[in-house]
C-alpha cells in the first residue's frame, strides 16, 4: 500500500452522508478511535454504519462543507459484536433488510448474524416473515457487498485506486475477486484503465515468478496492444521479442514460451508477411484477413445497366445546382452507378463536396436507400449539413457497445443484424481503422453499395492499419482521384497552400492575405503568449471571429507550445476563475464550468440527453463539448457535446482533456472556422508533411501559423510516413 506522506485516521462508521452508485463517491462521518468525529470522502463504495474503517490520505477544506479527510486508500472490517451488526443491518445497506428485520435477526443469532447471513441464509428463512426466496436475496445482496470489499483490499494492497476495483466489479460481477486473483492483468484492460506496471506489481505481489510463461503470455498482449494503439496491425516477431524483453527484464530467449501459450490459446496468430514473420492479435489478424477479402469481392462486382441513365442524371443535376461538372466529377458518377466499391479522393477545394452530393441524388434517383457516416461527431455534421440530410457517426450507426467477455468494442450492427440500405457512404475514411472497417463491412449487406471519400494525404487513422491509402495503393477498387482546384476556391490561400505543402512546395509565408496569415516567433514561449493573444483579444475584435469558433493545434503535447501549457495559458485568459464559478482540481488539473473540453477514450456506458428529450448511451474518443455545470456537493458535473448532454463524476475526467488547444491527430475529421497553428520544433517524429498539411485542411476560413519559418519549412521538406506494419495491401492483391 503507498501510504508514504499519506495521514492516517481509523474509527467506527457513524453515518452514510451520500453515496454516488455510479463512481463510488461516499461521504461518511467517523467516529474516530481517539474520541473525536471526521467527516470522510472518497471512492469508498457500500460502506454502512457499523463497519470499521482505516483511511490513508489527507485533510482538506470544503468551500462549503469545511474540513474533510479526502481518503486515498482505505481497509475496512466487518462489525463485530451484536450492537455494531445491528447498525449495519438497519442501516439498509443490504437490499431487502431495513431496522425492523435487523432487529429479527440479530434477535435470533446474536454475534453470530453476519455468518449466517453469509453461509446459511437457510437460518434465515425461520424467522417470522422471511421466506426461502427473500433468505437467499438477503444473502446474494451481502456476499455481493462483501465482494466489492474484499476486491478493494486486495487492489490496495499493491496501490491500486479504488475506482478500479469499482471497474472491475462493474465488468465481472461476483467473479471479479476471482478473476483479477487468477489473471492481475485484467487489470490492464481498456475498460478498467489500469496500466501494465500496476497489473504486474501486483501480479508480482502475490507471487508470480519474474519469468513466468503467464507474465510473459501478458507481457506480449500488451506490447501488440500497445502497438496497435500506435497504428500497428502486427509486429515482426523480432522486434516483438526484443520489446517484450526489455519490458520485463528478461531474455529474449526465454520470450518463446510466452508466445507459444498464445498461439496454442488463439490469443496471437504469427504467419509469414512479405519477408518477416507477423505476430497478430486474434482479432486483429480475423479483421485484417475479412477486410481484404471483403473489399475484394465488392471491387470485382459490377453492374452492367444500371437501372437510370447516368447522363439524365448529370444533365438534371448541372440544370438544378446551375453548375457544370468537371470530367473527373462525371467519371465518379459514372463509377457509382456502375460499381459496388467506389473509392473517392481528393485535397481540399477538388470537389469531394459536389461529387458526394451528386452521388447522392444518383442513388435517390436509383432508389437506393442511402446511409451517410463518418468516424467522429464533428465530421458526420459536417457530412449531414454538406448533404442536406442525417449522418451519424460509425459507431452510432453500428450501435456500438463494450463487450467485457472480450474486453473490447463490439457492435449490434453485424451479419446477423445488418443495416437496411442498398448505399452507405463514409466521409473522412483516412480516420477509418482496420477494426472499424472490419465491422462497417459486417454490418452491410452482400448488395449494399460502399463509397470511400477522403484525403489519403492527410494523417492516418489513430489505430491500427492506413487501410484507406492501402486500398488505393492496391489499386483493386475503382478509384477516383480528384485533382483540379475549382475556381470558387482559387482565392483561398488556405487551400493553394495546402496543395503547395502537399508536393513538398514551401508556401508562401510573407503574403498574409486570403485567410492565411503567419506570425514569425523563434521561441516557443514567444509563440504561445501571441497565440493567447489571438484567441482573447486579437481575432475576435479585429477579425470579428468569436472564441468559440477558433480552435488552437500544435504538433506536440510538450513544451511552452504543446497542449498541456497552452491549455493551461488558454483557460486563465478565456474562462478564469469567478465568484460563482464552480472548479474543482482533479489530478492537478482544474476543470471549471465553460471549459472545453474532448473526450479521450470511448465509453459506452454514459447517458446523455438532449433538451428534446432524446436520450442515448456513448461518448467516443475525439468528442468536444464544454462543461455546462459542476456539483461540487454531489462530485459531479454536466458536459454538452454538441446539444447531448452527460452527467460525468469527478472520477471520469481521467477520461477527459482541456480542448482550448490540440494536437493535430486529435483534429482529424473536424473543420473550424479559425486555426491557429503552432508551428514549433517538436520531437522528430511530429516534424513531417502530413502532419502539417492535415493541420492546414482544418482551416476553413481562417488560417494564422504562429511559430518558426524553420519549423513550416522542415515539416514541407519531410515527406516521411511512419511505418505502420500491416498486410491488407499485399492481401488485397492475393489471387483469389
Amino acid at each position: 500500500m503507498q501510504e508514504q506522506a499519506l495521514e492516517r485516521i481509523a474509527g467506527q462508521v457513524a453515518s452514510v452522508i451520500y453515496f454516488n452508485e455510479d463512481n463510488g463517491y461516499t461521504v461518511l462521518r467517523l467516529d474516530v478511535d481517539d474520541g473525536s468525529h471526521a467527516v470522510v470522502v472518497g471512492c469508498i463504495p457500500l460502506a454502512a454504519p457499523g463497519e470499521s474503517l482505516v483511511a490513508w490520505g489527507e485533510w482538506t477544506r470544503h468551500a462549503s462543507h469545511g474540513e474533510q479527510f479526502r481518503a486515498a486508500y482505505t481497509e475496512r472490517t466487518m462489525p463485530s459484536g451484536a450492537a455494531a451488526i445491528f447498525d449495519y443491518l438497519s442501516s439498509r445497506t443490504i437490499k431487502g433488510i431495513g431496522p425492523a428485520t435487523a432487529a429479527l435477526i440479530v434477535g435470533k443469532f446474536g454475534d453470530d448474524a453476519l455468518n449466517v447471513l453469509r453461509d446459511k441464509p437457510e437460518k434465515l428463512a425461520q424467522l417470522r416473515g422471511i421466506s426461502m426466496e427473500k433468505a437467499r436475496q438477503m444473502s446474494e445482496a451481502f456476499r455481493r457487498q462483501t465482494g466489492m470489499r474484499s476486491l478493494m483490499e486486495f487492489l490496495a494492497g499493491a496501490g491500486v485506486a479504488p475506482v478500479m476495483a469499482l471497474r472491475l466489479y462493474r465488468i465481472y460481477g461476483d467473479d471479479a475477486l476471482q478473476r483479477v486473483e487468477e489473471n492481475p492483468y485484467l487489470l490492464a484492460g481498456v475498460q478498467v484503465g489500469g496500466t501494465f506496471a500496476q497489473a504486474d506489481a501486483l501480479a508480482l505481489a502475490h507471487g508470480m515468478e519474474a519469468d513466468a510463461p503467464e507474465r510473459i503470455a501478458a507481457a506480449l498482449l500488451f506490447e501488440l496492444r500497445h502497438n496497435a494503439d500506435n497504428g500497428h496491425c502486427f509486429l515482426p516477431v523480432d522486434k516483438l521479442t526484443a520489446a517484450t524483453a526489455q519490458l520485463i527484464g528478461v531474455d529474449a530467449e526465454e520470450i518463446g514460451e510466452g508466445l507459444d501459450i498464445l498461439l496454442e490459446a488463439g490469443d496471437v496468430v504469427c504467419e509469414p508477411v512479405s519477408n518477416v514473420t507477423a505476430c497478430y492479435l486474434a482479432p486483429l489478424y480475423a479483421a485484417e484477413v475479412y477486410v481484404a477479402q471483403r473489399l475484394r469481392d465488392m471491387a470485382g462486382y459490377t453492374y452492367e445497366h444500371p437501372s437510370v441513365s447516368v447522363e439524365r442524371i448529370i444533365e438534371k443535376l448541372e440544370a438544378e445546382q446551375r453548375i457544370r461538372f468537371a470530367p473527373l466529377q462525371r467519371k465518379t458518377l459514372d463509377a457509382a452507378a456502375h460499381r459496388q466499391l467506389v473509392v473517392i479522393t481528393g485535397g481540399p477545394g477538388t470537389g469531394k463536396t459536389t461529387s458526394l452530393r451528386a452521388v447522392l441524388a444518383l442513388y435517390d434517383a436509383m432508389g437506393l436507400e442511402t446511409m451517410l457516416a463518418a468516424p467522429t461527431g464533428q465530421a458526420a455534421k459536417r457530412l449531414g449539413d454538406l448533404a442536406g440530410r442525417e449522418a451519424s457517426t460509425i459507431h452510432r450507426l453500428l450501435e456500438a457497445s463494450f463487450s467485457p467477455e472480450t474486453d473490447s468494442t463490439v457492435f449490434r450492427k453485424n451479419e446477423s443484424d445488418r443495416l437496411r440500405c442498398g448505399a452507405l457512404i463514409l466521409d473522412e475514411c483516412s480516420m477509418v481503422d482496420m477494426g472499424l472497417m472490419r465491422a462497417v463491412l459486417a454490418a452491410i449487406g452482400p448488395s449494399c453499395r460502399l463509397v470511400l471519400v477522403g484525403d489519403a494525404d492527410q494523417l492516418p487513422s489513430v489505430g491500427p492499419g492506413a487501410v484507406f491509402r492501402d486500398v488505393i495503393r492496391s489499386g483493386v477498387a475503382e478509384t477516383v482521384r480528384l485533382t483540379e482546384i475549382f475556381r470558387q476556391k482559387e482565392e483561398s490561400r488556405i487551400v493553394l497552400s495546402a496543395h503547395q505543402i502537399n508536393r513538398g512546395e514551401m508556401p508562401d509565408l510573407r503574403a498574409n492575405s486570403g485567410g492565411f496569415y503567419f506570425l514569425r516567433r523563434r521561441e516557443a514561449q514567444a509563440a504561445a503568449e501571441t497565440i493567447v493573444s489571438l484567441c482573447k483579444e486579437r481575432l475576435p475584435n479585429n477579425m470579428h471571429i468569436p472564441t468559440a469558433q477558433i480552435q488552437v493545434l500544435t504538433p506536440t503535447r510538450k513544451g511552452p507550445a504543446g497542449t498541456e501549457e497552452l491549455n493551461k495559458a488558454l483557460q486563465q485568459a478565456l474562462n478564469p476563475p469567478a465568484v460563482g464559478k464552480q472548479e474543482f482540481d482533479y489530478a492537478g488539473r482544474i476543470y471549471r464550468e465553460g471549459d472545453r473540453v474532448m473526450q479521450i477514450r470511448n465509453d459506452y456506458d454514459v447517458i446523455w440527453k438532449t433538451d428534446g428529450g432524446e436520450q442515448g448511451y456513448g461518448v467516443f474518443n475525439g468528442d468536444i463539448g464544454y462543461v455546462d455545470s459542476i456539483d461540487p456537493g454531489t462530485e459531479s458535473m454536466v458536459i454538452d457535446f454538441d446539444g447531448r448532454r452527460a452527467e460525468y463524476a469527478f472520477e471520469q475526467a481521467a477520461e477527459l482533456d482541456h480542448a482550448w488547444a490540440t494536437t493535430v491527430h486529435k483534429s482529424q475529421g473536424s473543420e473550424y472556422r479559425a486555426v491557429v497553428l503552432a508551428a514549433v520544433r517538436a520531437a522528430p517524429q511530429l516534424m513531417y508533411r502530413s502532419l502539417l498539411y492535415t493541420a492546414v485542411t482544418r482551416a476553413a476560413e481562417l488560417l494564422v501559423i504562429v511559430g518558426d519559418d524553420g519549423a513550416v519549412s522542415a515539416m514541407t521538406a519531410n515527406a516521411r510516413r511512419a511505418k505502420r506494419y500491416s498486410g491488407l495491401r499485399l492481401r488485397l492483391l492475393e489471387d483469389e
